[in-house]
């Protein structure tokens, strides 16, 4: 992984029953007209982007945020306020913030969810827009599957050795990672309790908003999305299926997609291939590929 400096911040917003802060990394120059917005899955945080933003500082500046409720950001009060429209506010906010005018956005499955619906914003500050492992059709076995696992029990690891031998088993979809990019994820990936023993960061509550029951379809939101799109898909992916790939690109000639071996959901975005077809993307979203 490069070495390139990260530092960290804190920005207030406002949600529909008070305030809290959202936490964020930031990657290279911070005069660098070039921005690059990266931003999670449902229970990840921001931390997942290292290698990436690392990777893109040398030529952009890489904001990586902590969806609230996740990471190193405040839990909400309500559970009921963990919700897309807050979500998007949180994301606005930031970026006025920071004084940034537009970004190219990488979303991983839920961040992919929040960039389509900023894209699709009228004077959207998103000029182009990475889909990683997501469409706008979430098939209802893939959310059972998910909702499933957040229902469990809290997991509680000892120490980090068994929160790691956890972090491989139910993160196996992330496909074949090194010894390092393992131990990065779970020293991210849990917090050390008060009384001991390490927790998942994020919070619990994020559960009793996600919709599971049936088939999510958010085709009008794609059909406002008018920015140069890269779709990334694990070949053995549940949540973005062949048919629908074929669907959008039916109706996206332009969008250019790739799809990596031996990977589920979602490409982690730690590889060196998985990297540079970003990186390579990101430097000609307007051109015309085959496929």
């Amino acid at each position: 992984m490069t070495t390139t400096a990260m530092c960290s911040g804190r920005v207030r917003c406002n949600n529909p029953h008070g305030q809290h802060e959202i936490a964020y990394t930031h990657w290279g120059d911070a005069q660098n007209p070039k921005v690059v917005l990266c931003l999670h899955g449902l229970t990840r945080n921001s931390r997942d982007f290292d290698y990436l933003a690392g990777m893109l500082a040398t030529d952009y500046r890489v904001i990586c945020m902590d969806v609230v409720g996740r990471g190193e950001s405040d839990y909400l009060s309500h559970a009921s306020d963990y919700a897309y429209s807050v979500y998007i506010h949180d994301v606005l906010t930031l970026l006025t913030q920071l004084q940034i005018s537009e970004v190219d956005l990488v979303g991983t499955s839920m961040g992919g969810l929040i960039g389509m619906s900023l894209a699709a914003l009228p004077h959207s500050p998103v000029k182009s827009l990475v889909l990683n492992d997501v469409g706008p059709i979430l098939p209802q076995p893939a959310l059972e599957r998910i909702a499933e696992y957040l229902r469990m029990p809290p997991f509680i690891a000892r120490d980090l050795d068994e929160a790691e031998a956890h972090i491989r088993f139910i993160y196996a979809p992330f496909g074949v990672l090194t010894d390092e990019q393992w131990q990065h994820l779970t020293r991210h990936s849990v917090r050390l309790m008060d009384g001991g023993g390490y927790r998942f960061a994020y919070d619990p509550a994020i559960v009793q908003t996600f919709q599971y029951k049936e088939e999510v379809n958010l085709w009008p939101i794609w059909s406002e999305v008018e920015q140069p799109v890269l779709l990334l898909r694990g070949a053995e992916s549940d949540l973005l299926l062949p048919e629908l790939v074929q669907h959008m690109q039916n109706s996206r000639p332009d969008m250019r997609v790739v799809e990596f071996a031996g990977v589920g959901h979602a490409p982690i975005l730690m590889s060196a291939d998985q990297i540079e077809v970003i990186s390579t993307w990101l430097a000609h979203p307007h051109a015309h590929y085959a496929h």
